[in-house]
């Protein structure tokens, strides 16, 4: 008899709040009813916490919800060291103060919109994970990555019981992708520095062509490219007027030369003439 007391005790100290019971009613008061739940601790279901067989009904009386003998389900409200207090209200799995922001929470996905899905976790209101929240990349709709009953896993983001919102996130509980670096790209050489490179000495380009690095103290020679067929017409050009220019220079100072040549010659001959006279 003592170990079935001892027994009783023990789980009376373990009774914790939301605990779920199946109890009969033992009596009935204008306060409320007493269940047996079978513990030694008397149990008291109070008129506020009865259940009405229609949410629009008021409650008057216990006897019109209840009456003795009667089983019944109900949850620990409360408990006090001389009795403990039911609910038939099922109480929710996260009140708002036990939601934290950094806890993990569980539950099933109950709406997709266009800006992310609703998830169910036994709060007031169903948690939010918001489509930027829903993975690390990029998401184009909630529907890629989750969908209606999926159960999921996330994380709080934010608590807002004023508004009634709890902000959810799926990434945060996954591993961010490594970013993988690429390899640099080789650049084709612009055509000014191919020219460049064309132009270099024949002594430095049979060095490179013989693995030999050029010689730092000797000076590197240009070369300068084969013209074109456009170059070569404009120096023949070029130098035919030059030809024709210098002929003409000569047959000016020809010309010169002897008309001064004549000129003296007359000068002799009148002096001559003069002297003879």
């Amino acid at each position: 008899m003592e170990s079935s007391v001892v027994a009783a005790d023990e789980r009376a100290n373990e009774i914790k709040q939301k605990m779920h019971f199946t109890g009969k009613i033992l009596k009935t008061s204008l306060a409320g009813a007493i269940v047996d739940v079978g513990l030694d601790k008397p149990a008291v279901l109070h008129i506020s916490q009865l259940m009405a067989p229609s949410p629009d009904q008021a409650i008057k009386r216990v006897e019109d919800v209840v009456q003795v003998g009667q089983t019944v389900e109900v949850w620990v409200r409360k408990v006090k060291e001389d009795h403990i207090e039911l609910t038939m209200f099922k109480p929710l799995d996260l009140e708002w103060r036990e939601l934290k922001k950094g806890m993990t929470v569980k539950g099933k996905v109950v709406r997709l919109e266009k800006f992310g899905a609703f998830v169910e976790i036994g709060a007031e209101r169903p948690g939010l994970i918001h489509i930027s929240e829903l993975a690390h990349g990029y998401v184009r709709t909630p529907a890629e990555i989750v969908s209606e009953g999926d159960e999921v896993e996330a994380q709080v983001l934010d608590v807002n019981r004023r508004k009634k919102q709890i902000k959810l996130s799926l990434k945060a509980l996954q591993p961010e992708p490594v970013k993988v670096e690429e390899p640099a790209r080789m650049v084709n050489a612009a055509p000014k520095e191919r020219s460049n490179r064309r132009r270099r000495s024949g002594k430095s380009e049979q060095s490179y062509a013989n693995n030999e690095p050029p010689s730092m103290a000797e000076p590197q020679q240009t070369v300068e490219a084969d013209p074109t067929a456009m170059e070569i017409a404009i120096r023949e050009a070029m130098e035919k007027a030059k030809g024709r220019k210098g002929a003409g220079s000569d047959r000016y100072r020809r010309g010169k030369g002897a008309s001064r040549e004549q000129e003296e010659i007359l000068s002799r001959t009148l002096e001559h003439k003069v002297r003879t006279s």
